[in-house]
């Protein structure tokens, strides 16, 4: 387990799910693009900090009260290659101590006009390939967020316009991934 370092860049008026995402997507960008799924689990600072003081000092977490956010990721372990990210998340389940969770994940998108160019009865292998080869596909780095309340928060990074000021933040920007983060916290 590692802990994502704080980040400087982070609007301190930011909800906190807003803030760990945007500190998830700032370490993602900081290894660079072609990086496989990441997966955190979000404690909650405070009680990590009670709970487990040793692991709060290992993580970097006992410094000012004011310097630390409220949500703590804390990445797990790698996601096996080869398998299907729906197959993966249906067999996860939180301890009672995780608030939330997050994923990282790098894809191709195509505008919303090259909807209709796209040619029937292609099987998901090749409608990959078919995305992949369109003029029009542009890299993103996607970092979904959701807590066990049912908050969530997504922050989208175009790999054209890799910078920190050019990071789209929205509760509902990736739908069909916060929902399979959700079903996690599921019992």
């Amino acid at each position: 387990m590692s802990n994502v370092s704080p980040s400087s860049g982070t609007p301190m008026a930011a909800s906190p799910l807003t803030r760990a995402v945007l500190e998830i997507d700032e370490y993602a960008s900081g290894l660079g693009w072609d990086q496989p799924a990441r997966l955190f689990a979000l404690v909650d600072t405070t009680r990590l900090r009670a709970d487990e003081p040793e692991l709060a000092v290992q993580l970097g977490l006992d410094g000012d009260d004011s310097a630390v956010a409220p949500l703590t990721p804390v990445e797990q372990d790698e996601i096996p290659s080869g398998t299907p990210l729906d197959e993966f998340l249906g067999t996860i389940a939180w301890p009672g101590a995780v608030a939330g969770c997050a994923m990282t994940v790098e894809r191709l998108m195509l505008p919303p006009s090259a909807e209709a160019s796209v040619p029937d009865g292609l099987d998901e292998a090749a409608l990959a390939q078919w995305v992949s080869a369109h003029p029009e596909r542009q890299e993103v780095r996607m970092t979904v967020a959701v807590l066990r309340d049912g908050a969530r928060e997504s922050a989208l990074r175009l790999r054209e316009k890799d910078s920190p000021n050019e990071v789209l933040t929205g509760s509902g920007l990736v739908p069909g991934l916060a929902d399979a983060l959700a079903a996690t916290f599921e019992a």
